[in-house]
């Protein structure tokens, strides 16, 4: 299992030898997550900051001695990772903070962040020696698991509730899935899909499940540190649905301070659509748990009323310090557009989520005029082009003639 040396419970604590068959504590069940903890002196000898430099990969390769994968035959064959990072001097100005960064991770093959935890679950899977890989999706991570196996040889089977935008679910069916359309929420189509892959035997792509595709997605806050030259921001700001992305930015920083790349670690801040905000209603509370209950938000990504991962969650925003807000769907269409013609980087609604809080928070005053602030856009805005539709104004409709082109400019 490459470096990794054991697993330990999100809840409990209790240790366990990194088998890669092993997905959640038997003490805690589903919910009890497991980190993948690694020889961290070992790798802090030879993983520097001037390896790295010297490193021609441009890819969440490059931090392979902090990945679960050990047989490099089996990476794929696409260039995941090593995203833009964008220093955005206007909304910074705009805003009244110190610098505001754009972290444009819809760059990825599929356009979207998911890829970086499906480049490792595909190369687990052919490890392993599977030929089916399997996992439940309000659509970015199915179509980012559809492309990945095609390009790794291996068949895919996706669950999607039946909202699920068209344009994801036509990626799934481009790329030669297996689709399931349930007709019932997110969490419904979870359950299902839980048990269709124990049944089967599939490999689990199911990022709250299997922990190794935790460290995958780690590999973005390894990139902002190192984009920045080592000097992390001070606040981190991303979009939750099942809590992985918030909970892996956090174990990346965190593995990074372990081998000593960095001194300190960004409070991670976490941004809900208020129509499915239980880890920040569970933040705001100080509330042990999260309570499940239902979702409703444009931003389909994370539209999670049942969130998985939602230990780990709580976990990464505590420990660093950090927060939680939640933002309407009309702050989520208006972030769309207001980045875009600012910085160029298209967002779906999750994607610019997180731009939507950080101007909350600014608007609120909770930001400091000096402080540092980086946000995750995870996804492509293609990939919901319907409610882009829904951010801006129809085109202007004129006859095909310069004289009803004047009459309308004249307007």
């Amino acid at each position: 299992m490459g470096k990794a040396v054991k697993l330990e419970c999100a809840i409990c604590g209790k240790t366990y030898d990194p088998d890669p068959e092993f997905t959640t504590c038997p003490d805690c069940g589903i919910d009890g997550t497991m980190h993948v903890l690694y020889d961290y002196e070992e790798i802090g000898e030879t993983m520097t900051a001037e390896s790295l430099a010297r490193d021609p990969n441009r890819s969440l390769w490059r931090y392979l001695p902090l990945l679960p994968v050990s047989d490099v035959d089996t990476i794929p064959a696409l260039q995941v990772g090593w995203t833009p990072l964008y220093d955005s001097g206007a909304l910074a100005e705009r805003y009244g903070v110190g610098r505001l960064l754009v972290k444009d991770d819809g760059r990825n093959p599929t356009a979207s962040y998911k890829d970086r935890a499906s480049a490792v679950a595909t190369a687990m899977a052919k490890e392993l020696g599977r030929d089916v890989v399997a996992c439940a999706s309000t659509g970015n991570a199915a179509s980012s698991l559809s492309g990945f196996a095609a390009v790794s040889g291996l068949k895919s089977v996706i669950f999607v509730p039946e909202a699920a935008p068209e344009a994801k679910v036509t990626q799934l069916l481009v790329y030669g899935s297996r689709v399931f359309s349930v007709r019932g929420d997110y969490e419904e189509t979870v359950n299902l899909a839980i048990e269709a892959i124990d049944s089967e035997g599939w490999y689990n792509r199911n990022c709250a499940i299997n922990p190794y595709l935790v460290e995958g997605k780690k590999t973005c806050a390894m990139e902002i540190a190192e984009q920045m030259g080592w000097k992390v921001p001070d606040r981190v700001i991303t979009s939750v649905g099942d809590g992985c992305i918030i909970s892996s930015l956090y174990k990346g920083f965190l593995d990074l301070k372990r081998i000593g790349l960095i001194d300190r670690i960004p409070a991670i801040t976490g941004v809900q659509a208020e129509g499915a905000c239980p880890v920040h209603d569970a933040v705001r509370s100080g509330a042990d748990r999260v309570t499940f209950g239902p979702a409703d938000t444009v931003a389909d990504s994370i539209s999670v009323g049942a969130p998985r991962n939602w230990v780990k969650a709580l976990n990464a925003v505590r420990s660093s310090g950090g927060t939680t807000v939640t933002v309407s769907d009309q702050e989520i269409l208006e972030a769309m557009t207001e980045l875009a013609r600012a910085t160029g980087v298209f967002g779906e609604p999750a994607g610019v989520t997180s731009f939507a809080g950080f101007k909350k928070m600014a608007n609120q005053g909770t930001l400091g005029s000096d402080e540092v602030v980086a946000i995750v856009v995870t996804g492509n805005g293609l990939k919901d082009a319907a409610s882009a539709r829904k951010a801006v104004e129809a085109p202007t409709s004129v006859d095909p003639s310069m004289e009803s082109l004047l009459k309308v400019l004249k307007r």
